[in-house]
């Protein structure tokens, strides 16, 4: 496949999506989300997603679709239309289908004042058949954090916190725009467990500007004495040709390939020391928590908010730049605020593009999410599912296990499985089965 040097220094895909949001277009508009919709089938629960397009700061790491304001007002008049798309939806579904999970996601949602955040939650549950066991998720800036907002944060229904870190050094968060305090974190962390709220998750980088093993290893040890049911310990992904703002971290402040990868395996290594299981590439969950036994039993999934236990087919996305997912493909809602606004103001949907499954797509969807999520998939699975349609990648996945030079993956007993040597690498494998990837005209963050 490659070099070990050439390995630390690819560049592939997250695969969060089959076919990658590069290759969604305008082909795909307001008719298509308002058919796809109106077929789902009665009964059949469906996930929401809701993005805040704004942050009150703006962190020169991100590279989410969001903007800065210091003012309300902006946030304010998104919010009253996000409730109108909110309306537009609830009509098309008419109580048919029922919510098994809901993701408050941006941007940061807890810049949203503690009434709004719980006229949202209210707005939902009207809206929509919210289903008793739904998990409801939401990001959450400790910066932003008061007791007003972690009491909203429980009445909105939070069932579980997911709370942005980055790094607890203080070079590496001048470096990146981002200052927060561990103090500041736990206090967080205790406000939410104290109103019930029973899963915490942190979000965590390595490959940041400055950062070393020492650096990373000391902040998941300090992330660790918070005690989180999960951890996500991302790669950072440096894409200043899309996020003009990542400009402001130099390239001679980013560890190169090599250290990258020393990094996140420091990183893994203490956590899974610390009693947490490896869920995917970079997850982490005690045993017992539901990631962990979806990983277990074959019921983990994979989609743009990462890796999730959620047992639902179908994402609905509402707000600017909010993605959507169907059995028949990926709806996209305009990323410009004030598109998005002029959009459902005129009581249509804000789908700006996206993109419609092929057969063939659907087979590599299954393939490229099972390597992304258990590092293997079945021949005789792949067959009962799609029949004489997954012969070819099959086909495929037998040749390239025979041919794979580095000892990366390997085809046993009719199954197609990345090495323990591969598993840091299996965006390159899954790569391989991505028809629409090429290295030299798509540009995307480092494989590790």
């Amino acid at each position: 496949m490659a070099s070990n040097a050439a390995l630390f220094d690819a560049k592939v895909p997250r695969y969060t999506s089959y076919p990658t949001a590069p290759h969604f277009h305008s082909g795909i508009g307001p008719e298509v989300a308002r058919q796809w919709i109106s077929s789902l089938p009665a009964g059949r629960a469906v996930s929401l997603y809701m993005h805040i397009p704004f942050c009150d700061r703006l962190c020169w790491f991100c590279a989410c679709h969001t903007k800065q304001t210091l003012r309300y007002e902006p946030v304010s008049a998104c919010l009253q239309v996000l409730h109108a798309e909110i309306a537009i939806i609830s009509q098309i579904l008419d109580g048919r289908v029922p919510v098994g999970s809901i993701h408050l996601g941006g941007g940061s949602p807890t810049m949203l004042r503690p009434d709004d955040l719980i006229t949202l939650g209210n707005g939902l549950r009207n809206a929509f058949p919210i289903l008793p066991d739904a998990e409801i998720s939401i990001e959450i800036d400790p910066n932003d954090m008061d007791e007003a907002r972690l009491d909203a944060l429980a009445e909105f229904g939070m069932t579980r916190a997911s709370l942005g870190i980055q790094d607890f050094d203080p070079r590496v968060q001048q470096a990146i725009n981002r200052l927060q305090s561990v103090e500041q974190t736990a206090y967080v962390v205790d406000g939410t467990r104290a109103r019930g709220i029973a899963s915490v998750n942190l979000d965590l980088l390595y490959g940041l500007p400055h950062q070393t093993v020492k650096s990373a290893s000391s902040t998941l040890r300090q992330a660790l004495q918070l005690a989180p049911d999960r951890m996500a310990l991302f790669g950072y992904a440096h894409v200043p040709w899309m996020k003009k703002h990542q400009t402001q971290i130099r390239d001679e402040w980013l560890p190169d390939g090599t250290e990258r990868y020393a990094q996140a395996e420091a990183v893994r290594t203490l956590a899974l020391e610390a009693g947490y299981e490896a869920i995917g590439i970079d997850h982490f969950a005690l045993p017992g928590d539901a990631l962990t036994l979806a990983s277990q039993h074959g019921r983990l999934r994979r989609n743009f908010q990462g890796y999730s236990s959620d047992r639902c087919d179908v994402i609905i996305g509402l707000g600017p730049s909010a993605i959507s997912q169907f059995e028949q493909g990926y709806l996209q809602n305009t990323s410009a605020t004030g598109d998005y606004l002029r959009r459902i103001k005129d009581g249509d949907f804000a789908t700006a593009r996206g993109v419609a499954l092929t057969d063939e797509d659907r087979v590599r969807r299954w393939v490229i999410e099972k390597l992304m999520c258990d590092f293997r998939f079945s021949n005789g699975e792949a067959i009962g599912r799609f029949g004489a349609l997954a012969g070819d990648v099959m086909m495929q996945a037998k040749r390239l296990a025979a041919t794979e030079s580095e000892a990366l993956c390997e085809w046993r007993n009719d199954v197609f499985e990345v090495t323990t040597k591969g598993r840091p690498f299996v965006r390159l494998i899954a790569a391989r089965f991505d028809t629409y990837f090429t290295a030299a005209t798509t540009r995307h963050s480092a494989a590790v």
